[in-house]
């Protein structure tokens, strides 16, 4: 049986898929509970962030906070939630090295449950970081022109896109060799994602060669959806385009991680 301290699942949830899955899942909020800490990046963050963007760049980007912070909300929704997506990695490359899920293998359990659980579970952590952004948005005078379906749909393609992206950080996290090597790898991809795009600037004041970058940027895509969601506008074609972008990482990146995953049994 898995030690207590590894936050195991019971054994008899081998009996499903979907309750071994859930049940990882469950593992990934009894580490939260018993370790507190790792909501900052859910909480802390997130208001950090939005403070600091609206009244730092706010006055000279658009000539008011206020103002910017209905154009930048959205970019700033999904560079919060974009960042967190590396840490599903980070904690499975931890895990890989200090033998747990050596522990998990010997289960009679549904082989991919550990990684689809760990992944449901950190999208309670990307959804509580939403909720501080927007609750701090609230606070500082944003009301978003959408309402609270434009809220809720702006939330949901986020977390969709963000599930399907994180696929990718397994693939890192199932083949660099120490969670310091995941961060690094990670954030060499996301930085230029998330900030050469139309997430805090409008892509009409940058490069030629940098507008067409921003433009074919899958992160500029889901910040466009994002935004006709808050500000009540939403553009079909770009939701779709989004949830069309999601489905085909989860459907290319989802079996080289579990293949990955199932060679390192």
């Amino acid at each position: 049986m898995i030690s207590a301290v590894a936050g195991a699942p019971p054994p008899d949830t081998g009996a499903s898929p979907l309750g071994a899955t859930l049940a990882f899942a469950w593992r990934v909020l009894l580490k939260i509970r018993h370790v507190p800490e790792q909501l900052l990046d859910a909480t802390l963050f997130p208001i950090m962030f939005t403070l600091m963007f609206t009244y730092v760049f706010g006055g000279a980007m658009i000539g008011s906070p206020e103002a910017y912070l209905r154009y930048a909300l959205p970019g700033i929704l999904a560079q919060t939630i974009v960042f967190m997506t590396m840490y599903t990695a980070v904690t499975l490359n931890t895990d890989l090295g200090q033998g747990v899920f050596d522990r998990f293998r010997s289960q009679p359990i549904w082989r991919p449950a550990p990684l689809v659980g760990a992944l449901l579970g950190d999208t309670l952590r990307y959804s509580i970081a939403s909720a501080f952004v927007i609750g701090i948005a609230t606070l500082i005078g944003y009301r978003a022109p959408g309402g609270l379906g434009g809220l809720a749909g702006a939330v949901a393609l986020l977390l969709v896109f963000c599930f399907a992206l994180s696929w990718l950080w397994l693939i890192v996290g199932l083949t660099v060799r120490t969670p310091a090597a995941v961060m690094g790898a990670s954030t060499m991809i996301l930085f230029p994602l998330t900030f050469v795009s139309s997430a805090f600037a409008p892509p009409g004041t940058m490069p030629g060669w940098v507008r067409e970058f921003v433009t074919v940027n899958p992160v500029t895509l889901l910040v466009e959806a994002a935004r006709g969601l808050l500000d009540g506008a939403p553009d079909t074609g770009d939701v779709a385009l989004v949830l069309g972008i999601s489905g085909a990482m989860t459907a290319v990146l989802a079996p080289i991680a579990l293949r990955l995953y199932s060679r390192r049994s």
